[in-house]
């Protein structure tokens, strides 16, 4: 990547720190070269949810992006499409305000009105990854409210979403982003593969299949169940038929580049998965809660053991909801039974410490910082400050969580301003040779990533 084409956008290396003439010659002596330091490594994008905007479409529950390959906007992408994100919505809504009212007004209108709501919102990280990504990817800062900019950013917006998989690549270039990886439905892997927009997202995209929609197929009439049920060819009603039902999934998923699992049952149950006998399931019909508890526990061991087989990575969601069933504590048994299968802990927050713990203790169980920028850079720090000490570093991987490429590019940068102001502190601490810290930062940002996934190439140091 060319470090000035990075470094083209000084309003937000400004708002980080990190303007240029910021070196070691006017800062602290042990201080990192931050420009030649962190700039040029990238950053593997190894959970994301890019396309989780509503120019792309829904469907009951989620977003075409994961339901369908290849899945591009329905019509223009606007700029208040990447500010009305899943995220920034909630937060509004948080806050007693409803981002439907913004979204009926005219685009300038609604972004004006939305600059109003700012004092209440500024500082968080969900806003400021959308603001210095947009700065990064447009030149244009949306805390510094002007109409014609914003019209003129509106068009760019619309006309770079037209070629939407070309605009990821350029922009992931531009803010140094690499290894995409998409966690999507089951449904996912029996689309059309064939299409133009198919294959070119995938030539550059790989994916992990979500298990959580499994975990509500107990119900007697489930018409999601039953339709993927004709798309395998397997109506899973009993064990055996469940095993074959889901092997039969993990094997096409497999041959369209799904490297993985994904769950994210936290956000309803806790991850107290226990290992259930076949005898004692009932598959479907009208459950009691703890016959629902028995058939979620077994299915998820089910999916496990599959991905044990493969060899997979599993990521998991753990806290930031649901406390305190969200705990990642209980996640000690999978681990000890599926040595095979890395556990990658994802966000981890309120948990750091419960997470650092099974991180530091198990071969097969690894964190991801994703989402910790975007919730609260705060989270991040306080992340690194525990985890840096305890964790071997191999364990930590720090992607963005984020639902567009704009959002992305603006979460790895508040991510490289925090591990550089960190790895600043621990090269006087730890006496470590510039050549060392370096080696630390690709291993987090990057390499990590690329020895967990098995895609992408080292960046060598």
């Amino acid at each position: 990547m060319d470090r000035k084409e990075f470094l083209s956008t000084g309003a937000i290396l400004g708002a980080m720190g990190l303007a240029p003439g910021c070196t070691p010659k006017n800062r602290q002596q042990d201080s990192i070269d931050q420009e030649d330091m962190l700039m040029d490594i990238p950053i593997s994008c190894s959970h994301e949810h890019w396309g989780s905007i509503s120019s792309i479409g829904h469907f009951p529950g989620g977003f075409n992006a994961d339901l369908s390959p290849g899945a591009i906007p329905q019509r223009r992408t606007t700029l208040l499409d990447l500010l009305l994100d899943p995220y920034f919505s909630g937060n509004l809504m948080g806050n007693g305000i409803d981002p439907q009212e913004l979204s009926n007004l005219h685009a300038a209108e609604a972004c004006k009105a939305l600059m109003e709501l700012l004092k209440d919102f500024r500082l968080k990280g969900t806003w400021q990854s959308l603001r210095l990504g947009i700065d990064l990817a447009y030149g244009y800062d949306l805390q510094e409210f002007d109409p014609e900019k914003h019209q003129q950013t509106d068009q760019q917006v619309g006309e770079n979403y037209s070629d939407m998989f070309g605009w990821y690549r350029k922009l992931m270039k531009k803010a140094g982003l690499a290894n995409l990886i998409r966690p999507v439905q089951p449904e996912f892997f029996y689309g059309n593969f064939q299409s133009d927009t198919a294959q070119e997202e995938l030539s550059f995209t790989s994916t992990l299949m979500r298990i959580d929609p499994f975990l509500d197929f107990w119900t007697e009439q489930n018409e999601r169940r039953d339709q993927l049920a004709v798309q395998v060819g397997i109506d899973p009603a009993n064990a055996t038929m469940w095993r074959t039902f889901l092997e039969k999934i993990f094997e096409t998923a497999s041959e369209h580049r799904c490297i993985g699992i994904k769950q994210l049952q936290a956000y309803f149950r806790s991850l107290d998965f226990e290992p259930v006998k076949d005898a004692d399931v009932t598959f479907r019909g009208d459950l009691s809660k703890k016959e629902v508890k028995k058939f979620q526990d077994w299915v998820v061991h089910a999916c496990c053991n599959l991905a044990n087989q493969n060899k997979w990575p599993h990521q998991v969601h753990v806290g930031t909801h649901n406390h305190p069933e969200s705990n990642p504590l209980p996640l000690e048994k999978i681990a000890r039974m599926y040595p095979g299968q890395k556990i990658v802990m994802l966000h981890c927050w309120p948990y750091i410490d419960e997470a650092g713990y099974l991180a530091q203790g198990y071969p097969n169980v690894y964190m991801d910082t994703c989402w910790q920028p975007i919730l609260n850079p705060g989270f991040l720090r306080r992340s690194l400050d525990t985890w840096l000490g305890y964790v071997p570093l191999s364990k930590i991987t720090m992607s963005n969580d984020s639902t567009s490429v704009e959002m992305a590019a603006g979460a790895s940068m508040i991510t490289r301003k925090v591990l550089v102001d960190k790895l600043t502190a621990l090269r006087s601490d730890a006496e470590l040779h510039e050549h060392e810290v370096r080696e630390m930062a690709a291993q987090l940002l990057h390499n990590n990533a690329v020895n967990l996934y098995g895609i992408g190439t080292f960046y060598l140091t």
